[in-house]
């Protein structure tokens, strides 16, 4: 049965059995100090409109709302330690973690689950890196994310090499016409534009991250009807990712927004809602 819960993580991670999931996934607040927010907009064709588009014509631009948190914490060492620990709990003993995160806090989270997973059982750190916003003056644009990638049993553990997606050669004159064709398997540097603010994918949440990256996680580290978590669920990307693969899903948030987003994006997979 696929699960969306609507409450504090802490309250439902004790409820899951021990050993029972084959993959987390987990996208927590980045402890940015800011408000995490996206407006949500229309345009329509209008002469007396605000904006000129195409063509010189007029459109008009209506505001239809706004999703988002506040991303804010004073110890998040704190906040995500009860957290971890409860993932590690719940998680099969074949079962990897990605942990996604960035430069504020990804050296913190390190040594925090180097110390309950083990550092021999730290798999990889992905950078996934975009090209998109805002571009900084004073110091290097930040444009990467970090997914620290662990394993319960470094001896034992689930990865899917030959159902890999395949990604072009940058440079596909030197390996020949087959492999150039055939493309190859993805590095631990994954190059993935955001999620478009125009584009179809889009939800509206303010965090959303892009359906092809968690189609990669869930393809590489489970197996059809394999038990997916994301206990930070936001839009609801890693149960459609898990739903499109024919995994089952456990997704917990408590915001009321991510909720509604995941009701309508979810619900070709038939997930049972709780708490709301």
């Amino acid at each position: 049965m696929n699960r969306v819960y609507f409450a504090d993580n802490l309250q439902v991670l004790p409820t899951v059995p021990a050993g029972s999931v084959d993959l987390i996934y987990v996208d927590p607040p980045f402890n940015t100090g800011l408000v995490q927010r996206r407006t949500r907009t229309r345009t329509s064709r209008d002469a007396a409109g605000d904006r000129t588009g195409f063509a010189g014509h007029r459109y008009r631009t209506d505001v239809l709302g706004a999703l988002g948190f506040a991303d804010t914490f004073d110890d998040y060492a704190r906040f995500i330690w009860p957290r971890m620990v409860q993932a590690h709990r719940v998680l099969a003993n074949t079962g990897t973690l990605y942990f996604h995160i960035d430069y504020r806090e990804v050296h913190y989270c390190k040594v925090l689950l180097d110390r309950l997973f083990g550092r021999e059982n730290f798999l990889n750190e992905v950078i996934w890196a975009y090209d998109y916003g805002a571009r900084a003056r004073r110091r290097w644009p930040a444009k990467h994310d970090n997914i620290l990638v662990y394993v319960k049993n470094r001896r034992r553990y689930t990865f899917n090499y030959e159902d890999l997606d395949r990604v072009p050669y940058r440079a596909p004159g030197l390996v020949g016409p087959e492999k150039a064709a055939l493309g190859k398997t993805p590095t631990d540097t994954w190059f993935q534009t955001i999620v478009s603010p125009t584009g179809r994918e889009k939800t509206g949440y303010p965090t959303q991250k892009p359906l092809a990256i968690l189609q990669r996680i869930v393809r590489a580290s489970s197996n059809p009807g394999d038990l997916v978590l994301d206990f930070f669920a936001g839009s609801g990307t890693t149960g459609e990712a898990a739903g499109l693969l024919h995994r089952r899903f456990l997704l917990v948030d408590d915001n009321s927004a991510a909720i509604d987003v995941m009701r309508r994006r979810l619900a070709r997979f038939g997930p049972t809602f709780f708490g709301d």
